[in-house]
């Protein structure tokens, strides 16, 4: 019997879950597949090969509930690099990436900040058409 081949992408409140092989996988294997991704309130795509499930959740989590649901299968990890984003310097939210503040706040920033960080702000406002 052929083994699920699944790839695991962990992101900051989900994880997803590509098989590579879905379509050389039983009808079994895929069922139980629909059955494990259920159980966790998630999300089967069977047009993207992929499943995804609203929970932090680290590989080796993965790998362990993978094995106590009895499913064979072959995992690897995908690791996303993320690139390195500018923080906000001051105010209440400081430390922030400039990507994670509010709209509101960076239209206030807008029309009020003219500091040495303007040019961030300026892409940031490109960025989200603001």
């Amino acid at each position: 019997m052929i083994k699920a081949h699944l790839i695991f992408t962990n992101f900051k409140n989900s994880y997803s879950v590509y098989i590579s092989n879905l379509e050389m996988l039983s009808v079994e294997q895929i069922q139980q597949l629909q059955q494990f991704v259920s159980f966790r309130n998630g999300i089967f795509d069977f047009d993207r090969y992929s499943f995804t499930i609203q929970k932090r959740l680290g590989f080796l989590e993965f790998l362990s509930l993978i094995k106590y649901s009895e499913i064979n299968a072959v995992c690897e990890e995908n690791l996303i690099v993320k690139e390195s984003q500018p923080r906000i310097g001051f105010g209440q939210y400081k430390g922030m990436e400039y990507g994670e503040l509010p709209d509101s706040y960076i239209v206030w920033l807008k029309n009020t900040y003219r500091g040495y960080e303007r040019d961030i702000l300026e892409k940031e406002l490109r960025k989200r058409n603001l």
